[in-house]
């Protein structure tokens, strides 16, 4: 069984590195070097900014994560799978097509000799499907590492990464400061699976929220570590509005009404992202206060995502909450999916556009594009990005 699966890991993956390249084609580069607002990005996280370190991690790739390199994933812009969680583009690809620069390369397949295109000074993507903020020793101590943590890919590991790529970017102490003061750092989302994995396993939520002060803490410590090595622009994003997640309204439902919301979102697990959020912007106005003249950006996926829940015609989904694209399924269906997005023979919707969820899990193009546009244009980050950018998405 496990031969087949890296066989069928390895074909998958000799097929994506034949159509990869095309990627960089579809690249938004119109604007120079001189004209962009960063000249580069450096990415840190899980699946929602993952762009294909997870496709190239095929040594010991769990059979549910396997799927995200098979269609449909990627289908609505990239007609294949990248290795997205998604339908098609990301908030770090919006970001980039913004800024100017090259939609980021996965670390994995600049370490592996798999991409021959990269840029040292256009940026790198560090993010991990399945990553966590926390190492995976202290999910071991616990006892939860086998049950629970399907990657060892934490944030100290992808930290890790970028250190042993830093004499490919730079190679003095002046020299980094400069390349990377004129660089954003995205720092996340990163945390959010330290508990999603708890509340998989029906663990109650006041356990998980003493892991708050942990999962901060480490992602402090990043912070730290960059400002120490000449990042001066941060975006650190907050968790999404949990309870209105099609996993969790399909998990962890309730029958009295008095649990759900006007937007039919379950109100503890929002109460309990709402608190992380508060605590992990504390954290950040602490770190403004400790090193004045760096710009700390708290990114607020929680409010730039509830909009869409709370007014999904709005924004021009026809789809509720309730729905999931792939496979097309009901939340209130509390009979698990027979197939998940990219088992072959599953029913997917003809239209993701049309809908908030794209997986169960994660969002499609079209909602992380309205997530994008609420950071860039929008009253989502604190303080402003501040770009200048005269492109529009």
């Amino acid at each position: 069984m496990r031969m087949a699966k890296a066989a069928a890991a390895s074909s998958s993956l000799v097929w994506f590195l034949s159509v990869a390249a095309l990627i960089h084609t579809r690249t938004v580069l119109s604007s120079t070097a001189s004209s962009r607002c960063y000249s580069a990005i450096y990415s840190f996280g899980d699946s929602i900014a993952d762009t294909g370190n997870l496709y190239y991690d095929t040594e010991d790739i769990s059979p549910s994560t396997y799927l995200v390199l098979n269609p449909p994933y990627g289908d609505t812009f990239f007609h294949f799978p990248t290795g997205r969680f998604s339908d098609g583009r990301l908030i770090i690809d919006f970001l980039a097509e913004q800024i100017g620069v090259p939609l980021l390369k996965p670390y994995l397949g600049i370490k592996k000799g798999k991409i021959k295109d990269w840029n040292s000074l256009e940026g790198v993507n560090f993010a991990v499907g399945g990553a966590t903020a926390l190492d995976m020793s202290f999910f071991a101590e616990k006892g939860l590492y086998d049950v629970l943590v399907p990657t060892n890919y934490s944030l100290g590991v992808q930290f890790d990464w970028f250190m042993d790529l830093l004499p490919s970017i730079c190679n003095s102490s002046s020299g980094c400061k400069q390349v990377f003061g004129s660089s954003l750092f995205l720092v996340g989302e990163i945390g959010g699976n330290d508990f999603n994995y708890l509340f998989y396993l029906g663990r109650p939520i006041e356990e998980a929220t003493t892991y708050v002060p942990l999962v901060i803490n480490k992602i402090s410590w990043a912070i730290n570590k960059l400002i120490d090595l000449g990042a001066q622009t941060l975006v650190v994003p907050g968790n999404f509005a949990l309870g209105c997640s099609f996993v969790y309204l399909r998990n962890h439902s309730s029958t009295d009404v008095e649990d759900y919301d006007e937007a039919g979102c379950l109100k503890s697990y929002n109460n309990f992202a709402d608190y992380y959020n508060n605590q992990l912007l504390a954290e950040l106005n602490r770190l403004r206060e400790l090193r004045p003249g760096v710009n700390i950006i708290y990114a607020d996926y929680y409010h730039a995502s509830l909009q869409l829940y709370q007014s999904p015609t709005q924004f021009g989904f026809t789809k509720s909450i309730l729905y999931s694209c792939c496979p097309l399924e009901n939340a209130n269906n509390h009979n698990p999916p027979a197939k998940h997005c990219g088992e072959p023979g599953l029913i997917s919707c003809n239209d993701p556009s049309q809908f908030i969820t794209w997986d169960g899990v994660h969002l499609t193009e079209a909602a992380y594009k309205w997530v994008a546009k609420g950071l860039l244009k929008g009253s989502f980050t604190n303080p402003k990005i501040g770009i200048s950018c005269d492109s529009d998405i």
